[in-house]
């Protein structure tokens, strides 16, 4: 797990605890779409989460992913991180209808 963190996670803190123990990494919104630039990620999805809004950064060339959201207060932090993003353009069945 240490080898999938990113340059993004080093720079809000050190990597963290498996999930069931982790808090947020968080910091200026500014500051980390600095860092996931500089990792050639850009933004693939952004939804509304209730008064937040979540998006999905990844990169072309090495298939590195990243999940984010952002606070109200414009804090972003970081929910997820890894490897082997593929995105998909795909429509799915109707609900009721065999794959």
């Amino acid at each position: 797990m240490r080898k999938s963190c990113s340059a993004l996670a080093l720079i809000l803190a050190t990597c963290a605890p498996p999930l069931s123990a982790q808090t947020l990494q968080c910091g200026a919104r500014d500051t980390v779409l600095d860092m996931l630039t500089a990792q050639d990620q850009t933004r693939r999805a952004i939804w509304l989460a209730g008064r937040a809004v979540m998006e999905v950064f990844a990169a072309k060339d090495s298939a590195r992913w990243t999940i984010t959201v952002t606070m109200p207060d414009g804090r972003m932090c970081l929910l997820a991180n890894g490897v082997a993003f593929d995105a998909l353009n795909e429509v799915l069945p109707m609900r009721g209808t065999a794959l």
